[in-house]
């Protein structure tokens, strides 16, 4: 039999794996690193002027004399004068074009009551253009004091002194309706406002015959008409079919409007017209 015991002084080798020799570090690569480098230095710098060359720009946009304001012109201005507007907009001769803040140059113009809206631009480059939008009055309302009403149903100013009173005035509103219920009141004001619109070219019954537009308690518009203050129940809504009916017979009503007690548009299809002696239906 085989003696498989190792000989004496015979070397025993060991079973563990070798572990595979580690590949040479390729040399390292200065050159890309310092390409690398370079241009990383070359963005910085580059960042670096342009933000000063910006704020070099910026400062001399902002000194030099060439964007400073010679001219402020006013578009559209026909109630207000251009002179008013120029001042509200508080831009002096002088002042840098890039300096200006727009918006709120607009803002204070606005606090003119006449004017809705302003609108301001730069025109390169030294001109400031202001561009307004008027406020024109449709009828005047009383609330203590009387005031001006425009196309929109706003109220947006107080009569003064050399103001015109030559439009419909509207009552039966109060201050404390518009306070209270401002939604519901400004909605009624609107719809009487929309109604003076209607009123507006007509020939036979129009604006200038009509002394005043009323909102009495049950909510119904009545019109006051010049000739004899006689009242036209206008209802609710279908005005200007309202109105095409009564021009129809107005002409033959004229003569006797200070004998009526009121005329009622509220019926559908029929125009009911009260006398003192009796109740009178007109087609």
């Amino acid at each position: 039999m085989r003696d498989f015991k190792p000989a004496k002084n015979a070397k025993v080798k060991s079973n563990r794996r070798l572990k595979p020799k580690r590949p040479p570090r390729p040399p390292r690569d200065w050159s890309g690193f310092f390409r690398r480098l370079l241009y990383v230095t070359a963005v910085a710098v580059s960042l670096v002027l342009i933000v000063a060359g910006g704020g070099l720009m910026a400062k001399l946009l902002f000194d030099s004399k060439y964007f400073k304001v010679n001219e402020v012109r006013v578009e559209n201005a026909s109630r207000v004068a251009e002179e008013e507007i120029a001042a509200l907009s508080d831009v002096r001769l002088g002042h840098n074009i890039f300096e200006l803040d727009l918006t709120r140059i607009g803002r204070k113009i606005e606090e003119n009551p006449w004017v809705r809206r302003a609108e301001v631009r730069r025109l390169f480059p030294r001109t400031v253009v202001i561009k307004v939008e008027e406020r024109h009055p449709k009828a005047v309302i009383n609330l203590d004091y009387l005031y001006y009403v425009d196309g929109d149903g706003e109220i947006f100013k107080v009569l003064e002194v050399n103001d015109s009173l030559d439009f419909p005035v509207i009552t039966g509103l109060e201050r404390k309706d518009l306070l209270e219920r401002p939604d519901e009141a400004q909605a009624r004001l609107r719809e009487m406002v929309e109604l003076v619109g209607e009123l507006a070219g007509r020939r036979i019954f129009g604006l200038e015959d009509v002394s005043e537009i009323h909102l009495d308690q049950t909510g119904e518009i009545v019109l006051y008409a010049c000739a004899g203050g006689v009242p036209v129940r206008m209802g609710d809504g279908s005005y200007g079919a309202k109105l095409d009916r009564l021009e129809r017979i107005y002409k033959e009503l004229e003569p006797r409007l200070r004998a009526l007690k009121y005329i009622d548009l509220n019926v559908m299809d029929r125009i009911v017209v009260k006398v003192e002696t009796g109740l009178t239906r007109k087609g």
